[in-house]
């Protein structure tokens, strides 16, 4: 992954173990690394240009943690800072269609082929689920059913009121539910149990 170095520590009150506790660009990074990957996989960046944004991600996290001021969770915060990297890379019109094809993390123990075939291919189909979802019901969609942010949390993250997300809720699901149906319907994908 991308490293970083990190400034003098940030004192950021209500992020760290304790009060008061400082917290820096490089803190942010080893402790929410992950997040980061996960969830810029989870909006549709092309594999190619993962460590781009996410070093993006993390160049403003640097820049604008002392902007950070505690009233959401950091990863709603980390996830704002995500979702708008990404509406700014695709407003550049690098790629018009994107498809996501994760790449499993290494693994110490790995499982058996089988596991890590399952694991892909239920990648592949969340991939394409999302994939058809527009950027802002996406976004509400992995926040909420992945992520598990409060719809409150959403609304403020998104500016938006909480009966928008509410309503992209409602129809990201209705319209996840439908494009699993067509899938199984059309053979392209078996039955999930």
């Amino acid at each position: 992954m991308v490293q970083l170095v990190a400034s003098s520590p940030l004192l950021v009150s209500g992020l760290a173990e304790s009060e008061g506790s400082a917290l820096s660009a490089r803190d942010v990074y080893e402790q929410h690394g992950n997040f980061v990957w996960r969830s810029l996989q989870h909006l549709g960046v092309r594999s190619a240009d993962l460590e781009d944004l996410g070093q993006e991600v993390f160049v403003t996290v640097h820049r604008k943690l002392e902007t950070f001021d505690g009233r959401s969770k950091l990863t709603t915060w980390l996830f704002g800072i995500c979702l708008n990297l990404v509406l700014r890379h695709r407003r550049r019109a690098y790629l018009r269609l994107e498809f996501l094809h994760a790449e499993p993390p290494e693994r110490i123990d790995p499982s058996t082929p089988e596991v890590r075939y399952e694991e892909e291919e239920a990648r592949l189909r969340l991939s394409q689920l999302l994939a058809k979802l527009s950027p802002e019901r996406r976004a509400t969609f992995v926040l909420f059913e992945i992520e598990g942010v409060s719809c409150e949390e959403i609304a403020e993250l998104t500016s938006v009121p909480v009966g928008t997300v509410y309503s992209r809720l409602h129809l990201a699901r209705k319209q996840v539910a439908a494009t699993a149906a067509r899938l199984r319907r059309s053979g392209r994908w078996e039955d999930v149990t």
